[in-house]
């Protein structure tokens, strides 16, 4: 089986869009405005909105590029991390991470990884545990 195929049956569909704002409460506002909901938040630093499968994170940075294309990140859900690591460092792809990393979001956490795409895009692998 190749890389592509092996990714292919991996991913499990989008996870989340990842927007960074200067202005974390004028964001979940907007957003809530158009009907998300607040999912999961670290008060004043970062918040995942959700409507129906569609999953937004919002994070606080200094200075978000406020412009067109300013969305930072596709995060795709994976029901194997080690194995996606393991096929993007075989494939040879720019990594942002040196290792899979763990944050306590959610009920027991995430696991994930970013690489690097042609046009710097992110792409960011999720493992929910």
């Amino acid at each position: 089986m190749n890389r592509a195929e092996n990714f292919r049956k991996n991913v499990t569909g989008i996870q989340h869009l990842g927007i960074p704002t200067a202005d974390l409460n004028r964001t979940i506002e907007f957003y809530q405005g158009l009907g998300f909901e607040i999912q999961w938040q670290k008060s004043g630093e970062v918040a995942f909105l959700k409507l129906g499968t569609l999953v937004i994170e919002t994070y606080l940075v200094d200075a978000p590029a406020l412009k067109n294309g300013a969305i930072d990140h596709v995060a795709l859900n994976v029901n194997d991390i080690e194995a996606a690591w393991s096929d993007a460092q075989a494939c040879g792809y720019e990594t942002e991470d040196t290792a899979i990393n763990f944050l306590p979001f959610y009920e027991n956490g995430v696991k994930f990884f970013t690489i690097i795409g042609p046009n710097r895009e992110k792409v960011e692998f999720n493992q929910f545990m």
